[in-house]
């Protein structure tokens, strides 16, 4: 077939490939330059995320469009009359539109998605017992990334509930353990102040959105008593500030000679 091509028809080809591909760099550059000047002009980090959201998928739709596009124009260079194949298309994605429920629901389900904003790019979510950082979101699919580096990916219409561990803002929930014999309205006044210092450091006082709260005692275990205490903190921020803090903790406790208590197994050997 493509010895009997003429050389016009090759190079209108050829031209019209370099065309669309030039369209698909354009057409993204052109939408994250929107999107980006968008972002700069508004500071709510939850907006931020839908932008960037909206943006990969309009990019995504666009560049079927241009796709599309791209294979109507190559045919007719061919000489293949495209309006049999365009009318087949569209009854043939009316029948499959009819007939596959799950495409139908992932759909459906992804419109909502996005149009409620319950995930974004670069949220931390769980479902569908996963967790992850959502890397990228379609109409169709949802694409977590977890800690261990995997990626999963999730039919929309899979996602039935969703847990934002990233939306709006956060809590860094703690647990400290200490001995019985401690006086916990002191521990807890320490506590209290190790946040208050953690706070007002330069590299976490913007993370953190609010004083330490100290909620109090929260269980008694076998060998130790539980106080739990929380930071608000920026999104995915809770994480790091919990850890900073947890060894804060053990760097003052073990000053004031505080007991972090563990549990022993004592084995008593009768020698009769």
């Amino acid at each position: 077939m493509l010895k009997s091509l003429k050389w016009p028809v090759i190079l209108n080809i050829f031209f019209t490939i370099i065309f669309f591909l030039f369209a698909l760099k354009f057409t993204k550059t052109f939408m994250t330059h929107i999107f980006d000047g968008v972002k700069k002009r508004t500071k709510d980090i939850e907006a931020t995320k839908n932008f960037d959201t909206l943006r990969i998928i309009s990019i995504h739709i666009i560049n079927f469009v241009v796709f599309i596009f791209a294979i109507i124009n190559i045919l007719n260079l061919l000489g293949v009359d495209v309006r049999p194949i365009i009318t087949a298309a569209g009854v043939l994605g009316v029948a499959v539109g009819f007939g596959s429920k799950r495409f139908v629901e992932d759909l459906i389900s992804g419109l909502t998605i996005l149009f409620e904003g319950q995930i974004r790019v670069g949220d931390v979510i769980e479902v569908q017992g996963i967790t992850g950082t959502v890397e990228k979101m379609t109409l169709s699919i949802i694409v977590l990334r977890s800690i261990d580096g995997a990626a999963h990916f999730i039919r929309n219409g899979m996602v039935d509930m969703v847990t934002n561990y990233t939306r709006g803002y956060s809590y860094s929930l703690v647990e400290i353990s200490v001995a019985y014999k401690e006086n916990i309205a002191y521990v807890m006044d320490v506590i209290r102040k190790i946040g208050e210092d953690l706070r007002c450091e330069e590299e976490y006082k913007d993370k953190i959105l609010g004083e330490i709260e100290v909620l109090g005692l929260d269980k008694f275990n076998d060998s130790s008593i539980s106080i739990l205490a929380r930071f608000k903190t920026l999104p995915r921020h809770q994480w790091e500030i919990k850890r900073i803090f947890n060894l804060r903790i053990k760097e003052k406790f073990d000053e004031l000679n505080i007991e972090i208590p563990f549990n022993q197994l004592v084995i008593t050997e009768n020698k009769e």
